[in-house]
């Protein structure tokens, strides 16, 4: 993608947009659904530097809109960038309001992220990668994913890996704060690549550190934790997180939820967009206020 000319990328970015139109119209005959009230659209995230304020979600919302011939709300990000937040995470609104039982919500997904009440308000963050750099060790041994953990439990923890992990700036900074692919490559690879590791101790040391962040994190205060995202398949990870973590409960959530939770969180997100009501918490991303981020596009 940092190869990709500025025509190009605003071409992508329409495409995509009249790509997921398609999806929508496909997904909307084969399920025989009547009355839509919008589409709420997050895109793919291509860049996030929001200390250089900026951030870019692929999937134009007006090519999604006129290809489906539905109203859109998309681009939840900008506005919370603009307003000198990190424009992540979005999804602690959701955690705050629709999962009121859990201290903790843990999703697993490309990096770790958490949301918990914090001094009487939502404060959420980013925690460490996870799916990002697992998916790519199992990729070196042409596995697209490491199912259960299976690979990184035949590993070894290698201790200098683990200890240069652990020691990365990020980790001692104070929330908020969030973490993307450019951070991923500057900070975090050149320690996995530099070592001489095994893929398979690799992998073992990264759950390890995975394991030792989340961890760090959950010993605040005793409870319940709900753990989704795919990471929370990984039977190992998991096995590791509830080990380093004997005083909470951790709580796996059914198959469905653990797949669909954002996307559920993100059309809520839009439903509070519609309403213009705010849909991005201060606490949680650290803008000079909460807002009702996302561009609509109407029908």
């Amino acid at each position: 993608m940092e190869r990709i000319n500025p025509s190009e990328l605003l071409q992508l970015h329409n495409e995509y947009g009249f790509y997921l139109g398609d999806c929508v119209k496909q997904f909307r005959k084969e399920h025989d659904i009547k009355k839509i009230d919008f589409i709420a659209s997050h895109g793919h995230t291509i860049f996030h530097q929001p200390e250089k304020h900026f951030t870019f979600q692929l999937g134009n919302g007006a090519a999604l809109s006129a290809k489906c011939a539905l109203s859109v709300v998309s681009d939840f990000r900008s506005l919370d960038i603009a307003l000198g937040g990190q424009g992540a995470p979005l999804v602690p609104i959701g955690d705050k309001l629709l999962f009121t039982e859990y201290t903790y919500c843990l999703n697993l997904g490309g990096f770790a992220n958490i949301s918990f009440e914090h001094k009487g308000q939502r404060v959420a963050f980013d925690i460490c990668p996870v799916n990002i750099i697992l998916n790519h060790l199992a990729g070196i041994l042409h596995q697209e994913f490491d199912k259960d953990g299976l690979i990184a439990s035949k590993g070894k923890v290698n201790k200098e890996l683990l200890q240069k992990l652990n020691s990365i700036v990020f980790y001692k900074k104070a929330f908020p704060k969030s973490l993307g692919r450019e951070w991923l490559e500057k900070e975090f690879m050149p320690y996995i690549n530099d070592s001489h590791a095994s893929i398979e101790d690799k992998m073992a040391s990264v759950s390890e550190h995975i394991a030792v962040q989340i961890a760090t994190i959950i010993k605040r205060k005793k409870g319940s934790l709900l753990a989704t995202g795919g990471g929370s398949f990984n039977t190992f990870l998991m096995h590791r997180i509830k080990q380093l973590s004997p005083q909470i409960k951790v709580i796996i959530s059914k198959k469905e939820l653990v797949n669909y939770k954002e996307a559920l969180v993100f059309a809520f997100l839009g439903v509070l967009r519609w309403r213009g009501e705010d849909n991005c918490l201060k606490s949680v991303t650290g803008a000079s206020k909460n807002n009702s981020g996302g561009s609509i596009y109407i029908a």
